[in-house]
Formats: structure tokens, sequence, C-alpha cells
């Protein structure tokens, strides 16, 4: 039988609704045998998430999910096997924890110039960890504002909406020198997105080492496209759900994206090098 994958999931440090503990024991219960957890921007979670795994007897890919924005959008690099100990990394993480709050401030303050009456307490009562749009998003739904959290970015918060604050702290550069001078594995999250053959190419020359491929907005078309760039480039091939938690707006359930497991053996390889 295959070993089940799931590189890609969140939990409470930043945008997900389970703890750590929970979300390794949901992992499972699904049978899943390696479980990437790659918190927003973050890696408060890896310590319990870690613990947690070896206690029930699977695998947890230490990650992270850097949050980087330049003129052509918004890029998200994902981080495997990162030294989340690190004390630069930590330093680095506390700075874009910092410039979060700030953008999430900036959210509210616009909301409210534009008559939605939100306050950053209620933005706060969302989060336990690493504050997003989500939260500000699930603030709005929780206050009435909006009936639901897709509402909430297509009025509000999504790119080119009156309240959106680009998060242009970090450029996608940035994030791939990040992890690798924490000993990760860069990637390219969800690159049908901003995955185009021109950016990737320049990313694989900043050091990226590897593609999402596998993630569940994607086409078999968009496998295809993204498969041939890992060949072309030498990237690993990876995956994952970018599973939330229940009530989210998680697109997919946790584990249900074939990851081959030849990915998380070339991960690991690299880490090596």
């Amino acid at each position: 039988m295959a070993q089940r994958i799931d590189l890609h999931t969140h939990t409470t440090a930043s945008d997900g609704v389970l703890d750590p503990r929970a979300l390794v024991r949901a992992a499972r219960a699904r049978g899943i045998r390696v479980l990437g957890i790659t918190d927003h921007d973050t890696v408060a979670g890896l310590g319990e998430a870690i613990e947690e795994a070896e206690r029930v007897g699977i695998e947890l890919v230490p990650g992270v999910e850097l949050s980087a924005e330049d003129s052509e959008g918004e890029v998200h690099i994902l981080g495997y096997f990162v030294d989340w100990q690190q004390q630069a990394f930590r330093r680095f993480l506390d700075w874009m924890h910092k410039m979060r709050i700030a953008r999430a401030q900036e959210m509210v303050r616009r909301l409210r110039e534009l008559g939605v009456p939100l306050s950053w307490e209620e933005v706060l009562r969302q989060a336990n960890g690493a504050i997003g749009r989500p939260h500000v998003a699930r603030a709005l739904v929780a206050a009435g504002h909006v009936r639901s959290w897709e509402e909430a970015f297509c009025r509000y918060l999504g790119r080119g909406a009156p309240a959106y604050v680009p998060s242009a702290h970090l450029t996608p550069e940035g994030a791939v020198e990040a992890i690798r001078a924490a000993g990760g594995i860069p990637v390219l999250a969800h690159p049908q997105r901003t995955g185009t053959p021109e950016r990737v190419a320049h990313l694989v020359e900043r050091g990226l080492r590897g593609i999402e491929v596998y993630y569940p907005d994607h086409t078999p078309g968009d496998v295809r496209r993204f498969l041939e760039l890992a060949r072309r480039y030498g990237l690993v091939a990876t995956g994952g759900s970018d599973y939330h938690g229940p009530g989210t707006s998680s697109k997919a359930p946790l584990g249900s994206q074939y990851v081959p497991p030849d990915s998380v053996k070339r991960l690991r390889a690299l880490r090596e090098t």
C-alpha cells in the first residue's frame, strides 16, 4: 500500500483551526504517514507537532510558508526541513510577525474608512498565532458584515479590492534565501497563481529547489505543465491539501492529494547535501 503523504497543512499557529497536536492526530486517523506542517510565517506550532507525531507514530516534516510579493503579485514559498530552532531564522520570523500585524491593522483601518465598523479586538479574537487576512475575513463573517470568507475576500480583502494591503516587505527571492539560510528546501507553493515559466526560471537561479505540483486547484493540465517545469529545472515535485481545518476555506480534505513518496526522499536528500 502506498504511503499517504500531505506536505501542506496549517494549524492554529497561523490560520488553521486545529491546534498542532489535533492536526497530527487527525492526520494519523486519515492514514497519513508523512505530514508537513507549513504555517504562514511562523514555526511556533512545530515543537508540539513533532512531540505528538512521535507519540502516534508518523513522520513530521518541519516546514513553513513564507508570504512574499513583488510587482507581479503575491507569491508563497514553502520551506521544508527548516532548522526551525535556528535563532537567526526565529528573529527573521519575529520581524515577519510584526509586519503581518501592521498589514492587518491597516486593513482594519481601510475597512472602517469604507464604513465597515470592524475593530482590531474583533480580529484578535479570531487568531491564536500569526495574524493574516483570513483572520480579518473571519472577523468580518463573525460580525455579520459578509456571509462568507469568500465574500470577504471578493468584496474587501482580495488583491485589487478596496481594503487590500500588499505584503511588500519580503520579495520571493528573499523568501527563498531566508529558507536556504535556515537549512531548508524552498518550494514554490500553488504555482497556478504565480508560477510562470519565467518566474520559475528566475527563482531557480536564486535557489528554488521544488514546485508544488499536486494541489487542490490544479487541473490535470496544470499538473502536466508543472511536472514538465520540474523536469526541466530538476525540481522536486511536491504536493498537499493546503488544509486549514473544518469550517474553513480548505478546498480539499486532509491527505486528499496524491504525493509521490519519492518527493519526500528527494527533499530529505537535498537537506543532507
